[in-house]
């Protein structure tokens, strides 16, 4: 019989229950698992996270599909009738349930196409959403809700296996064998309560509002760097890169960086000297992978330093000399374009394209299949006598 009864669960909403169980426990376990593989082995735990969020949208399939179909069937009747309380309780353990079953992934599902490139989902549809903008804010706000609700979760799986365990071996009434074969069991009609159902909204709401509230901020470096002497003044200005993940290409950028400029306009020669507060960098949801020994090590080294010599080149200019980074000094060559206004405001733009192992950045990930090896850097500020 695949439609329910007043008195028995047909076997479509069996198979729905047996089925999102199924997926629900698995991704759970990988979660849990996937959190606790270290950063040392970063390609098997982004491996992990890919496979956690592919089944987390199986599962939101499968449980609005389940959902859909209950509320076109009959609710078999309770049991206990005259225990109003228990009933009320267990109607709202099945809401909290059915809330978080869609809100985890919906959250997860979120907090991921707010960023880019960091264990992608295992399909071909694309990694964003609509109207989802790229903002790591909401990302790191996504995650922390979607932490808690997965607790909540876990918290109503285990009030609901202790409520059906209660009714097997306790009051032996045909609760459990109602939904594992189908047998009928209970008496008179299913009701409809709606305090249950506000019961879990706030619960819910209540879990989401503390991850909200509760969320660190971030609170950039922890100490600044002093204005460098300069014959230019930056106005304003942005220094960042971008690099492959996983196949994306993921954005990150410094907020505390000075450039120290002597620049002769009619020449077109100068120097510059550019510190980099290795501390402010941000890169989405792997920052803090990003400040590690394995990348740029900022415990170790907390600044970098380019110190170069500019030349026209061409219709341009390039600036070129060491950059030490992580201990390392590697030459690089930057391009860049140059407008100097009628007020004396110079605008510049230059983009480069480095080699990470050149500073032994991600040494120990020796190909592309997690990080890829290029780097695009890219300069713009505005500056003033």
């Amino acid at each position: 019989m695949r439609h329910n009864t007043a008195r028995s669960y047909g076997s479509v909403t069996r198979t729905f229950h047996w089925l999102t169980a199924l997926l629900i426990l698995s991704n759970i376990g990988l979660g849990l698992w996937a959190e606790r593989i270290p950063l040392e082995a970063m390609a098997l735990k982004v491996q992990v996270f890919s496979l956690h969020k592919t089944l987390g949208l199986a599962a939101l399939a499968v449980a609005l599909a389940r959902i859909g179909w209950a509320l076109s069937q009959p609710r078999p009747a309770p049991v206990h009738p005259d225990r109003r309380a228990e009933t009320l309780l267990a109607e709202a353990v099945h809401w909290t349930l059915y809330g978080a079953m869609v809100l985890v992934p919906v959250t997860g599902w979120i907090g991921h196409a707010a960023t880019d490139g960091y264990a992608p989902i295992l399909w071909p549809l694309g990694q964003g959403l609509p109207l989802v903008p790229k903002s790591p804010a909401l990302s790191m706000t996504m995650a922390g809700v979607h932490h808690i609700l997965a607790w909540m979760l876990m918290g109503s799986i285990l009030l609901h296996v202790a409520g059906a365990l209660k009714h097997a071996l306790i009051d032996r009434d045909g609760v459990l064998a109602r939904m594992t074969r189908g047998r009928p069991a209970g008496q008179g009609a299913a009701g409809r309560h709606l305090m249950p159902a506000l019961v879990a909204l706030a619960v819910l709401g209540a879990g989401a509002a503390y991850a909200v509230v509760t969320r660190p901020q971030d609170a950039g470096p922890a100490t600044v760097l002093d204005q460098a002497a300069s014959d230019w003044r930056v106005t304003q200005g942005d220094l960042g890169f971008a690099v492959v993940q996983m196949g994306s290409q993921i954005e990150g950028g410094f907020s505390d960086w000075t450039a120290a400029i002597a620049f002769d306009p009619d020449s077109g020669t100068g120097e510059v000297r550019v510190t980099i507060n290795m501390d402010s960098v941000t890169i989405g949801t792997v920052t803090d992978q990003a400040k590690g020994s394995d990348f740029f090590d900022v415990a170790t080294n907390p600044t970098a330093v380019f110190a170069g010599t500019i030349r026209p080149e061409g219709e341009g200019y390039v600036a070129e000399g060491p950059l030490t980074l992580r201990g390392q000094e590697t030459p690089v060559t930057l391009p860049f374009t140059l407008q100097i206004d009628d007020a004396g405001v110079a605008r510049m733009q230059g983009q480069a394209v480095m080699d990470r192992r050149d500073w032994q950045i991600g040494a120990g990930y020796a190909d592309e299949s997690t990080v890829g090896f290029e780097v695009q850097l890219t300069v713009a500020l505005t500056a003033a006598r």
